[in-house]
């Protein structure tokens, strides 16, 4: 935010672009370390203990770290044993890191002066197409050919399947698309928003109470948020993954 020629200019977008950490305005290549791969190592960081600290008292009598970790645990295997059913939950360790993951970056983004992987559709696209990859080489190997059968719908009129199948096929591999814009522009936007509301509080003097009220507001919705996405990322994926591992429902 700044004042030129007279005018107020804010650039919420500002806060997302990925800089390296070492040696200002140099070309960003496949292995610099930037603001991006700070926070995500962060993240990951924070995991680890959380995980290795609240379970290596094992108590009876959880303490506050371990009851989190426990609670985290049997939420996540219990949406994916419900969602997926015996099979799916074999890959409930990965389902596990992806949803901790997740929640932990989008919280991680809402701390002042921190930077938001989860914000850049460099990484949810990422997560998202490890996803549409994982789901579908399952689907081979469980069921070989017999996996494109999700695509027929047996149950419709016989002159109309072809065209479901269609519309089924398409619908498939904009999973990653829709996947991934969704978490990503979410968070985005929730930031973005808050950053405009902080450029007219920092300019209203007296009357900023109004602006600051509004970025409370918004702060609160976005922890909200910030868990909701994670959640529907890790269901979703869930749904896709019972395509896979279960029985078609044609």
């Amino acid at each position: 935010m700044a004042e030129e020629t007279g005018g107020l200019v804010i650039d919420p977008m500002h806060q997302f672009q990925i800089a390296p950490l070492f040696g200002e305005g140099r070309e960003i290549g496949l292995f610099t370390v930037t603001n991006q791969t700070l926070w995500l190592g962060i993240a990951v960081l924070v995991i680890a203990l959380l995980m290795i600290l609240g379970s290596s008292g094992r108590a009876l009598v959880p303490g506050r770290l371990q009851s989190i970790g426990e609670l985290l645990y049997s939420f996540i295997h219990d949406m994916v044993e419900d969602v997926t059913g015996h099979e799916g939950a074999k890959f409930f360790p990965y389902l596990m890191v992806l949803f901790t993951l997740i929640v932990t970056s989008n919280l991680l983004g809402l701390i002042p002066g921190s930077f938001a992987p989860t914000s850049h559709i460099a990484m949810t696209a990422t997560l998202a197409l490890i996803v549409f990859l994982g789901v579908t080489l399952v689907g081979f190997y469980k069921k070989g050919i017999g996996f494109l059968g999700m695509f027929w719908v047996s149950s419709a009129p016989l002159v109309l399947r072809p065209i479901l199948a269609l519309i089924e096929v398409i619908s498939y591999f904009v999973r990653p698309l829709s996947h991934s814009i969704r978490l990503g522009g979410n968070i985005m936007a929730g930031h973005a928003v808050m950053k405009v509301f902080a450029g007219f509080a920092g300019v209203m003097g007296v009357a900023s109470v109004v602006p600051i009220a509004a970025i409370a507001a918004i702060y609160g919705l976005e922890l909200l948020v910030a868990v909701v996405q994670a959640y529907v990322f890790t269901i979703l994926t869930c749904v896709y993954l019972r395509d896979a591992v279960g029985e078609a429902h044609h």
